[in-house]
């Protein structure tokens, strides 16, 4: 079992999702923008303690488990300024996922998360595959994938909080980030 570390990009910093975390979740999280493409499992509307019951009844127990790592993803330049989170998930055909801000959104944070986060899935935990499941509609979030060199793997039906749509699955293997990233 890894211990969850801080890890850094150009612009960002990714902190260990700590309880603290769940105000600063709480008021950046429940956003129609943010939830609408996430799993129907995400409650909606966001209760007033949204964050807090997910924090430390889901998030922190899965990663004291060794099962999902959670980070906060803060800008380097102002550390205390959250944006959104990343997390792996040891879960077969659903291993990352994440949010962002809508202020923060496209400006190409959140594949410079991807790119160290994918280091971290690949070389530190050594995992085979990752596979990334998206409402068909989350264009922001294909892109993403599409960068990265994942590709499209399945098309299946999906639930999210915006309702029933079609979910992809895209995939990447530790053979092509290697080959990728040398």
């Amino acid at each position: 079992m890894h211990s969850t570390p801080t890890l850094k990009t150009a612009r960002l910093l990714l902190t260990p999702l700590q309880l603290s975390d769940a105000s600063p979740i709480q008021q950046l999280f429940p956003h129609w923008e943010v939830v609408r493409y996430l799993d129907s499992r995400v409650p909606w509307p966001y209760p007033y303690d949204g964050a807090l019951t997910y924090v430390r009844d889901i998030a922190l127990p899965a990663m004291a488990a060794g099962r999902e790592w959670h980070w906060m993803i803060c800008l380097a330049a102002e550390p205390e300024q959250k944006i959104g989170s990343i997390c792996l998930y040891d879960e077969p055909g659903n291993n990352r996922g994440f949010w962002l801000a809508p202020q923060w959104q496209g400006q190409g944070y959140m594949r410079e998360a991807c790119e160290v986060i994918n280091a971290y899935w690949f070389e530190t935990l050594g995992r085979p595959v990752m596979q990334v499941p998206k409402a068909v509609e989350n264009e922001g979030s294909r892109k993403v994938s599409i960068r990265e060199g994942m590709r499209l793997v399945a098309t299946q039906e999906g639930r999210f909080v915006s309702g029933a749509m079609l979910k992809e699955v895209w995939e990447m293997t530790r053979e092509e980030w290697l080959h990728r990233s040398s």
